[in-house]
């Protein structure tokens, strides 16, 4: 698990940012929808008040210009049963006085404004007066501000609504609306007064938009989207970088294939050259003999001479045989290379082969790249194969005890690569004959692997040795020219 997490971990990054910023965004535009949702609310309520509110100038307007005569019926207050808002009207004629101070200070006012003004604001009670100063007589309105407000046309469910909304009077308040607020999240505000010069009040609404208020569901359908992208993209690069291993596998194994057909053919070949070349000799001096004594034995002669003929086209076709596999000189295609960058991508071929076996690869190397001359396929195909044989070695010991461990260092002229493992090691009777070809200490082993590991090491100026450890295990050390760059440092 930690692996994986290791090896994705700047995918499993960029799924969290992203799934942060679309959280973000969505509950962005929550609340961009809730904030537009809830200023149209309280702007429409602010019509309908500022509406109503005119409405009271407009009576008391009319009052003053109809100017009804003072009757013991009082047609005035024939308004209350019409305008709910009006709680009684009062009327001041010329020659009379007002019984309430603040109904005679608001008239002077209205006559000096020339408009309706207000005389005994309660909000806290909802009540309020509106006096206007006209002749012969003046008209004062005793109003109820909770019936002021048109419910029937409200934007806003008033019991369940979230939004308060209150009007402000110097100082003085009265909530309309109680709606729900606290002390944590996001509070939407408008104010704003309504529009009747006569009756100054500002209405105020406000919502508070908490953590619940946040599209939860929205938001973790979001994540569950970006977490599944990232689990398709994280298949799809295993799934990439198993084909790319398996590719590489394919060629370095086609190349270790040739690479050992060539071995296998320049072995038959020597194998065949000397007793073909016995043969040709020997035929050749009985030809010689026979054509001395007896001298007329023609018979024998052409028999020796097809003798001899066959023994050489046998010859040449071994000849041709080894010259069909020869495999390239790996000397004639050296160039620098990185030891770093081989054994990276030498353990990344063989990561399953690691983990079927539970073993990590430890590679001690020198800060500086080790750059060597070498022929890139030949050292890759080299440090495959020491690889493999000490994970295929190590098979015989517990788990517990398996230890692989890869070191780089460098001197004057060579770059050295040792693979160390903790499997069985190398007897004292094989390590001499450990490269040697067809030797093998496996039952299912063709003893060339190593024979082609020294023999390329060799074709690159290079050597390779093997060793055992104490108390348990074996050493294998390749060591290659450093590359000109590098050995002038």
């Amino acid at each position: 698990m930690m692996d994986w997490i290791r090896r994705y971990r700047l995918w499993i990054v960029a799924g969290l940012v992203a799934s942060a910023l679309g959280a973000a965004g969505l509950a962005r535009l929550q609340l961009a929808q809730l904030r537009d949702a809830f200023e149209t609310d309280a702007r429409i309520a602010h019509r309908l008040l500022s509406q109503r509110l005119a409405q009271n100038d407009a009576v008391l307007a009319t009052l003053a210009l109809l100017q009804p005569q003072a009757q013991a019926s009082a047609p005035e207050q024939r308004l209350v049963a019409l305008y709910p808002q009006i709680l009684g009207v009062q009327r001041r004629d010329r020659d009379a006085a007002w019984a309430d101070a603040r109904l005679a200070a608001a008239e002077t006012l209205s006559r000096a404004v020339r408009r309706p003004a207000l005389a005994g604001v309660d909000l806290a009670g909802a009540r309020y007066q509106l006096v206007l100063a006209a002749e012969p007589a003046s008209f004062a309105l005793r109003m109820d501000l909770r019936a002021t407000v048109p419910w029937n046309e409200w934007p806003m469910a008033p019991d369940t609504s979230p939004v308060r909304v209150a009007l402000v009077h110097e100082g003085q308040r009265l909530v309309l609306q109680p709606g729900r607020i606290d002390g944590s999240g996001w509070r939407f505000d408008f104010r704003k007064p309504l529009a009747s010069a006569s009756q100054p009040f500002d209405m105020v609404a406000q919502q508070q938009v908490g953590w619940a208020g946040l599209p939860w569901g929205w938001m973790a359908a979001w994540s569950l989207v970006v977490a599944g992208v990232l689990a398709l993209a994280c298949v799809w690069l295993r799934q990439r970088e198993e084909r790319r291993r398996a590719e590489e596998l394919l060629r370095l194994g086609q190349v270790a294939r040739l690479n050992t057909l060539g071995e296998l053919a320049a072995g038959m070949a020597h194998e065949f050259n000397q007793p073909l070349t016995a043969l040709l000799a020997s035929t050749q001096a009985a030809g010689r003999l026979l054509g001395e004594d007896p001298p007329d034995l023609p018979l024998a002669r052409n028999a020796m001479a097809v003798a001899a003929q066959q023994a050489r086209r046998a010859a040449d076709v071994v000849g041709r045989l080894r010259r069909a596999v020869q495999r390239p000189d790996p000397a004639a295609q050296l160039q620098p290379v990185v030891l770093q960058d081989a054994v990276r991508n030498a353990l990344y071929l063989l990561a399953p082969e690691l983990q079927a076996r539970q073993v990590t690869g430890q590679v001690d190397a020198p800060d500086a790249p080790v750059t060597v001359q070498a022929e890139p396929v030949a050292l890759e195909q080299i440090i495959h194969n020491l690889l493999l044989n000490a994970l295929q070695a190590m098979e015989q010991v517990p788990v517990g005890e398996r230890s692989l461990r890869i070191t780089l260092a460098t001197d004057a002229t060579h770059g050295t690569l040792t693979v160390a493992d903790t499997g069985p090691g190398i007897a004292s009777d094989a390590l001499p004959r450990l490269f040697e070809p067809f030797f093998t200490t496996r039952a299912d082993g063709l003893g060339l692997g190593l024979n082609l590991c020294e023999t390329l090491a060799g074709r690159m100026g290079g050597q390779l040795t093997a060793t055992h450890q104490a108390p348990r295990g074996a050493a294998f050390q390749l060591r290659l020219p450093l590359a000109a760059t590098q050995a002038t440092e």
